[in-house]
């Protein structure tokens, strides 16, 4: 009889959000059998699922806000999403209409139409409510602070593969007010009344610490670097002074200024520019000299060139977007090192390797298509300059830098080079990278990234930029179209949760390398471990290297492989981590992700280097030797399951 090691205590519940609170970005998958059943859909695992990543696991809450809308305006047989702006709701709409054989209408009344009709529906807030005193106290305003999309409950495949694509829905604690707002009749239909337009910017809850009025001296943000031809809409908001203390507390449990929000906004942007390293309050933040030349280092850049969006992948598909309405109808590039996704739908779940899955998705979806390079190999270079040689037009190229999950970079200047010679753009997403530790800003005209992640580290947030290089020949085009096309769609309330977690970023960073470095050496020493993933040790480590600070590490991602499954399975199970999806949290925390990714096409992912076992590694701020520690103890485990086989 083969006696296997007994797996030690479950590192969170199935099902538990990571971390445990309301507004947590990943789930507790806790073991590999569980990862198995929840792509096989068993309900031990589905029953006890409390969120998940935001994207891919919509939010009870949200869920419950949606629901409840459906039954107010629409049918027996439909559903709603929601939305922080028409136009959003309007590309949902636009989506669904050119996926299915619905018919759409723009009316916001519903009377009297088919059921069969996609509509949207504008929710904005009001100071009357059915049956109750008018209250002067609360903010009135004509501004769409939810946009719903009606549609039967036969297109919901489509519309949430909108929802997963794009990023543009509402984030869960816009979703909490707004339900509130909602269930207590403030929040309506604009069909049903007439408001007055009063700013929105000072209805949200924050961190306890910001529960006092901050003494900033001022309601508009300090001066920035001013590019007086193409301001950006996020650097000059003006807020109305009134204060609607009472109306926060009594009717929506808020005790929070808002007008903060506009001041955490600003600070992020300087944060992300590199001008503000510093781990200081709010107040001090706000008031530091304008700039970026710290870490950027190019020249013309300002933190008015950076726009923030509700999460990384909306900051993806609107850079895509304006490129589309700067350049016009092109075919677009995604350059990677794994495969982006197959054919199916169930495909279209997941983050791979290299680009987003769900970058190729938009690239696929949105505009005249895609060329994909797998690889991201010389070779496929090679291929691209031919093709160009040939006549060959493209948008632009999307890659991220370096990939995931085998973290091989890309050769940014051969690709520069290319745009350059053949009129290309070229985005990046520096999510894994980060800022501290490359700087790509200089060869990319737009560097992307996700906030959610290493940015904001306490996993209890969304967030997204997107960053234009002023020295980029789409430069002046782009910003242009900036001042049609983008919306601050960032919910006060997340502003500020994003603005006090980042403000350690950089301090975090270092650590962070340093425990992923020394993870590797662990790894790296045991017999069991088949190939470590890190950009330190990586073929394609000169062209990481290239663009590396001197004082940058190499970013706390890895991954592994084992000789046999059974190994692999025993790691996971035994090593005493956090484990479920996402990265760059403070708290290291583990996935079998080609699983979680691409568990209908192991094969095919195959094809490209990726192993169906491999296991990723997001590390955290944890004493070093104590992760050390634990790595040992699971290695042993698989040491303890070979004597066991033997």
């Amino acid at each position: 009889m083969i006696v296997t090691p007994t797996a030690p205590a479950i590192h969170g519940e199935l099902g538990q959000a990571i971390p445990d609170t309301p507004h947590a970005v990943s789930v507790s998958l806790p073991s590999w059998k569980a990862n198995v059943g929840y792509e096989e859909g068993e309900d031990w695992v589905l029953s006890k699922m409390k969120n998940g990543y935001p994207r891919f696991f919509i939010h009870m809450g949200i869920q419950a806000f949606a629901e409840a809308v459906a039954r107010k305006y629409g049918g027996a047989d439909e559903q709603a999403m929601l939305f922080p702006s028409t136009s959003a709701a309007t590309r949902c709409l636009d989506f669904l209409a050119r996926n299915t054989a619905r018919r759409s209408i723009s009316v916001q009344s519903l009377a009297g139409q088919p059921k069969d009709y996609l509509r949207i529906v504008d929710l904005i807030l009001q100071n009357k409510a059915p049956n109750k005193a008018p209250r002067p106290d609360i903010p009135g305003t004509s501004k769409t602070i939810i946009s719903v999309v009606i549609f039967p409950r036969s297109e919901a495949k489509h519309a949430k593969i909108f929802w997963q694509h794009s990023g543009e829905g509402v984030s869960s604690r816009r979703a909490e007010f707004c339900f509130k707002a909602f269930q207590e009749g403030y929040l309506t239909s604009r069909s049903s009344v007439l408001s007055e337009n009063i700013p929105l910017d000072r209805m949200c809850k924050g961190p306890r610490r910001y529960q006092r009025k901050a003494s900033l001296g001022q309601t508009e943000e300090p001066a920035a670097a001013s590019k007086t031809e193409y301001s950006n809409p996020t650097s000059s908001v003006s807020l109305d002074r009134q204060d609607y203390a009472q109306f926060v507390e009594e009717r929506f449990g808020r005790n929070l200024d808002i007008s903060l929000a506009v001041h955490a906004k600003l600070a992020v942007r300087r944060r992300i520019a590199g001008s503000l390293t510093a781990d200081v309050d709010l107040s001090e933040a706000v008031i530091m000299p304008a700039g970026g030349a710290a870490i950027r280092k190019v020249q013309g850049f300002s933190e008015d060139d950076i726009y923030l969006y509700p999460c990384g992948m909306n900051s993806i598909f609107n850079t895509h977007r304006i490129m589309l309405k700067t350049r016009g109808s092109l075919k677009s590039i995604s350059f990677g090192y794994s495969p982006p996704v197959a054919t199916s739908v169930l495909m279209e779940l997941t983050r791979h390797s290299f680009p987003y899955i769900d970058t190729l998705k938009i690239l696929e979806k949105w505009g005249p298509g895609c060329l994909f390079y797998g690889h991201g190999s010389s070779a496929d270079l090679d291929d691209l300059e031919n093709r160009c040689k040939h006549g060959e037009k493209f948008l632009a190229l999307f890659c991220e830098f370096p990939g995931n999950p085998l973290l091989k970079s890309p050769d940014l200047r051969r690709i520069r080079k290319l745009a350059d010679q053949y009129d290309f753009a070229v985005v990046v997403d520096e999510t894994i990278g980060n800022f501290m530790n490359v700087h790509i800003l200089p060869v990319a005209d737009v560097v992307v990234s996700s906030l959610t992640k290493v940015f904001s580290g306490d996993s209890n947030v969304m967030g997204g930029s997107s960053i234009l290089n002023p020295q980029s020949r789409y430069y002046h085009q782009l910003r242009r179209t900036m001042i049609d096309e983008y919306e601050d769609n960032y919910w006060p309330e997340d502003a500020i949760y994003l603005e006090r977690n980042s403000r350690d970023f950089v301090s975090r960073i270092d650590r962070i390398n340093k425990n992923a470095e020394a993870i590797c050496e662990v790894l790296k020493a045991s017999p069991y471990v088949k190939e470590i993933y890190y950009p330190k040790y990586s073929p394609t480590r000169p062209f990481y290297d290239e663009f590396r600070h001197s004082t940058g590490g190499y970013g706390g991602l890895l991954s592994v492989t084992f000789h046999t499954t059974a190994e692999a399975v025993t790691f996971f199970d035994f090593l005493e981590v956090a484990k479920g999806p996402s990265l760059g949290t403070n708290f290291t925390l583990c996935s079998p992700y080609v699983i979680l990714a691409h568990y209908n096409e192991l094969d095919w992912a195959a094809q490209f280097g990726v192993e169906a076992d491999l296991i990723r590694i997001s590390v955290g701020l944890e004493d070093t030797e104590e992760l050390r520690g634990k790595c040992i103890r699971a290695l042993t485990s698989v040491a303890q399951l070979e004597k066991a086989v033997m």
